[in-house]
């Protein structure tokens, strides 16, 4: 494994990280609990420390998950949870709501079913509109000075936004802006690297594998479940899954499964590479159900694609289907 350092703080991590949504079930279909601790397990004992989750998946139960899987482990893992959404008994999300009392609320609950007294980083799950940015960054340094979390940071946050954050912020910087990045998503890479550069904030990559696309399980038959946010194939805005742009992304899916097989690699190994080359990213999160696949996944951190290949795999990408440069409110 390899590790970086997020920005220009000291908060350092794997390269690769866990990301629990999908573990948390509803909105990813059902999930085996039992199986989703030992994939806790195999990714930190592959030498994965981060660990990413939110109050919102699954209604706490990837948090609860992750507090049990962490029990006697608390100490290898980099911590990551979320704030700032209201939803449902399904998972679906009804709005934002990033106030001071709502922000330290469901900090303290997180803490509560994750079985610890801290977490490592705190981050504003999405943007909310309504509340003043400089009441959000005041409650979130508050969360620290309290000792709730070590780091602070937002996520799916803009460029704008993110100069806004680090402007209403005094005694503790951002650490981070999670967003979407993938081949087939690199709206907010686009629009946030510059401004991550600049205020020495890291990328904390989701959807590397563009949430199953490129870890090679979705399919010309794959039938999603009724509740999975996959159903209706829009993938955050990009119709990537629909009966027009599958075959086509599936076509571009095995040629890139033909470039990673000619370098030693799997397809997921190649996505997560390609990734991790990207400039200011400090860490991609793989949504893995199974010991296998974030084992797998470690695999990535060590590798380092050659210009032939970077440039085979854009001219490849030139046939994606539904992408778009809109990024998503």
């Amino acid at each position: 494994m390899e590790y970086r350092v997020c920005g220009r703080t000291s908060l350092t991590t794997s390269v690769i990280g866990l990301g629990t949504w999908p573990i948390g079930g509803l909105r990813y279909g059902p999930s085996d609990d039992r199986e989703a601790v030992r994939t806790i397990h195999a990714a930190v004992d592959a030498g994965i420390t981060c660990i990413d989750t939110a109050p919102s998946y699954g209604n706490g139960h990837a948090e609860e998950l992750v507090g049990r899987a962490l029990s006697g482990r608390r100490d290898r893992a980099v911590l990551v949870t979320k704030g700032g959404l209201v939803w449902d008994e399904r998972g679906r999300v009804l709005g934002r709501d990033s106030r001071p009392q709502t922000l330290r609320a469901q900090l303290a609950a997180s803490l509560e079913r994750m079985r610890t007294d801290y977490v490592d980083l705190y981050l504003v799950h999405w943007p909310d509109p309504r509340t003043p940015v400089h009441e959000t960054m005041t409650a979130l340094e508050a969360c620290v000075r309290d000792g709730m979390t070590r780091y602070i940071g937002v996520s799916n946050f803009t460029g704008t936004q993110l100069r806004a954050c680090a402007a209403a912020l005094r005694e503790v910087p951002l650490t981070v802006n999670q967003v979407s990045l993938s081949l087939f998503d690199r709206r907010w890479a686009r629009d946030v690297t510059g401004t991550c550069v600049s205020l020495g904030v890291g990328l904390m990559a989701y959807g590397p594998l563009a949430h199953g696309l490129l870890a090679g399980t979705v399919t010309a038959s794959t039938v999603f479940e009724e509740s999975d946010w996959r159903k209706d194939g829009v993938l955050f805005g990009q119709p990537l899954l629909t009966p027009d742009n599958l075959p086509r992304n599936l076509a571009v899916v095995e040629r890139l499964t033909i470039i990673a097989g000619r370098r030693g690699l799997t397809l997921p190994q190649l996505a997560l590479a390609w990734v991790l080359a990207q400039e200011a990213v400090a860490v991609a999160l793989v949504g893995a159900r199974t010991p296998q696949e974030i084992t797998e996944a470690a695999g990535a951190a060590t590798v380092r694609l050659d210009q032939e290949t970077l440039r085979e795999i854009e001219e490849t990408m030139q046939g994606a289907a539904g992408l778009s440069d809109v990024m998503p409110a």
